[in-house]
């Protein structure tokens, strides 16, 4: 989210003098420069045009026009990721009572406190933004803040209030008639009521529902896309796949013109065909998942893909298949480091060769899991079962014989 400057140029009273009038135009044209940089995207030379124009209102004894520079300057240092240097403008921009009453000020008071990594203190300025952008009936930029003050819940994992922000921000952008964005908020509300422990299930299908209503209206296929996406992966936390697999079907077709994110509806539909018990239907959406994530070099991506793939095949009996899959697997999880998902795939990875009574790889991949369990921390209860199926898989081994 973008820092909000003075929405235009300071207007600075008209002094007489050919000095103050050189003033004022320079401050006048110092901060509508300042402010065209920032809507650009040029923050730093938005932070140099806002530093000359405060150095100049320092020079007027107009405490408005002083306090207005400081705002912008404020605005722009947390632009450039100066947060701190910023929250000292912006105190000044504007002490007493009246500081309470400017949702701008409010809302990069917020961004500051964000940016420090304060996200209770900011989720606070944003509500009282929020709240002031209402009296103003700025639909708008209420929903912004509120989405600003959800995304700072979920930080510290405050799931309830998170959708409620969301559920608000809904409310806001539909006012405005901004109904993709309404759309976005709630399959936002609905993930984060997924998460919560204090939402039902009823309430959080009347959400997706809602959800799905607006997107006739949606015609950018990216946010199509996204939007089916996420509320798939809310029905598929209910455990309602039927649901989600439908969501996942429509998401196909928009996200077919925006590849990006077409492995990841791939991905997820196999997932749900697999949840579903349709193995043989998920394993050709495995394959063109696993496929265009190494394509797109999203190793642990693909590697959880082939993971699926294998457990697709276990369940309709074609074990080699299922064996493959899993090597391929491990191999992904070894090359993004990652050992949880190492030691998971080869305790899989033995069973599998049990079935095909190799109980010599079944004996090497218990000792890689183990190895790999070795770098992670908490594993006592992983490690100790993982023992247990080795000692007695050697125990197996000397009673078949030498293979």
């Amino acid at each position: 989210m973008t820092s909000r400057a003075a929405p235009e140029a300071v207007k600075v009273k008209r002094r007489s003098g050919s000095v103050g009038q050189k003033q004022t135009a320079d401050i006048e044209e110092l901060t509508s420069s300042g402010n065209k940089a920032l809507q650009e995207g040029r923050p730093q030379e938005a932070l140099r045009y806002f530093r000359d124009a405060l150095k100049a209102a320092e020079q007027l004894q107009d405490s408005r026009v002083l306090r207005a520079c400081s705002f912008n300057l404020g605005a722009a240092y947390v632009e450039v990721g100066r947060p701190r240097k910023g929250l000292d403008f912006l105190r000044h921009a504007q002490p007493g009572p009246k500081a309470d009453r400017l949702p701008d000020l409010q809302f990069n008071l917020a961004l500051a406190h964000d940016a420090l990594g304060q996200s209770r203190e900011a989720a606070t300025y944003f509500l009282q933004a929020a709240q002031l952008y209402r009296s103003q009936g700025d639909g708008c930029s209420e929903g912004d803040a509120c989405v600003e003050m959800s995304r700072c819940y979920s930080r510290t994992r405050d799931w309830a209030l998170a959708a409620q922000g969301y559920l608000r921000a809904a409310e806001s952008y539909r006012v405005a008639n901004m109904l993709d964005y309404a759309a976005t908020a709630l399959s936002e509300a609905g993930s984060h009521m997924t998460q919560s422990d204090q939402c039902n299930q009823e309430d959080i299908i009347g959400v997706l529902s809602e959800c799905l209503s607006l997107m006739g209206s949606i015609t950018d296929p990216r946010t199509l896309g996204e939007l089916y996406l996420s509320v798939g992966v809310s029905y598929c936390r209910l455990r309602s796949f039927q649901e989600a697999v439908q969501c996942f079907q429509k998401a196909l077709s928009p996200a077919a013109k925006w590849p990006p994110l077409l492995p990841k509806v791939y991905h997820n539909l196999g997932a749900a065909l697999n949840s579903m018990g349709q193995f043989r239907s998920a394993v050709d959406y495995h394959r063109l998942a696993a496929g265009l994530y190494g394509s797109q070099g999203c190793r642990g991506d693909q590697a959880r893909c082939f993971s699926n793939l294998a457990f697709a095949f276990s369940r309709i009996g074609e074990e080699e298949e299922a064996a493959e899959s899993l090597i391929l697997a491990l191999q992904g999880f070894r090359d993004t480091g990652d050992y949880l998902a190492q030691a998971q795939v080869c305790e899989v990875l033995a069973e599998c060769y049990l079935v095909q009574r190799k109980q010599h790889k079944a004996v090497q991949l218990y000792k890689q899991a183990l190895s790999a369990l070795s770098h992670c921390q908490d594993s006592g209860g992983i490690q100790d079962q993982l023992v247990e199926r080795l000692t007695a898989t050697l125990q197996q081994s000397l009673t078949i014989g030498p293979q």
